[in-house]
């Protein structure tokens, strides 16, 4: 059964129909509260990254071919998101 979501003005473009198993009950917690600044975002839903630092190089010898590895932090994203 599929319920569709009240979004912002700012979130209409987005997908708001969700089948029942997907949602589930909010929790107020006040640690899920951020403090962001908004990105720009383009007609297509894109936008650009900006990256805030490289923490970690590595390279990796894989036959005759050494293949760098760069960790990064991108500005929009938190935690487990680095890449």
């Amino acid at each position: 059964m599929p319920y569709q979501v009240a979004l912002p003005r700012s979130l209409l473009r987005l997908h708001n129909v969700f089948h029942v198993l997907v949602l589930r009950k909010y929790l107020a917690d006040h640690s899920h509260v951020l403090d962001y600044q908004p990105i720009q975002i383009s007609n297509d839903m894109s936008y650009e990254e900006q990256l805030m630092e490289i923490p970690d190089r590595e390279e990796q010898v894989l036959r005759r071919r050494v293949i760098p590895s760069v960790k990064v932090h991108w500005a929009n994203h938190f935690g487990e998101e680095t890449t």
